[in-house]
C-alpha cells in the first residue's frame, strides 16, 4: 500500500515538472501566441488512457501482472483531469490579458507608423 501511494507522489511531481517545462518551453517558442501555449501545454502532458491501456495488453497479454502494469496509466490519467482543471482557470486568464497586451501593442505600433508617415 506504501508503494501505492509512493507511486502516486511521484507521478504528482513528474506530471507538475512536465507541465512547468512545457508552459517554460512554449512561452518561449511561441512567445506572441498565447492560445497555442495554452492548447500546447494540455497537448504535451495529457496522455489517454484509451491508447494505452490496449497498448499495455498488447505488450504484457501473458503475463498475470498486466492489471499491475497498468496501474501507473489507470492514476495518470485522473491526476491528469485533477490538475489540468485546477489550472485551466488561471491558464484562461493568462490568455485574455496576454492577448489583450498584444493588441494594445499592435494598436500602439500602428499609431507609431501612422505618426511617421504623416511627417
Amino acid at each position: 500500500v506504501a508503494d501505492v501511494f509512493l507511486m502516486i507522489a511521484l507521478q504528482f511531481v513528474m506530471l507538475s515538472f512536465v507541465m512547468v517545462l512545457a508552459w517554460i518551453s512554449l512561452r518561449v517558442l511561441f512567445r506572441n501566441e498565447p492560445k497555442l501555449q495554452a492548447m500546447g501545454l494540455f497537448g504535451c502532458t495529457h496522455k489517454t488512457v484509451a491508447m494505452g491501456v490496449p497498448l499495455i495488453n498488447a505488450i504484457y497479454e501473458d503475463n498475470p501482472m498486466v492489471g499491475l502494469y497498468t496501474l501507473p496509466l489507470l492514476v495518470w490519467h485522473p491526476m491528469q483531469l485533477v490538475l489540468g482543471t485546477a489550472v485551466a482557470p488561471r491558464v484562461a486568464a493568462y490568455v485574455e490579458r496576454r492577448e489583450k497586451e498584444l493588441m494594445n501593442q499592435q494598436g500602439q505600433a500602428g499609431d507609431v507608423k501612422e505618426i511617421d508617415e504623416t511627417v
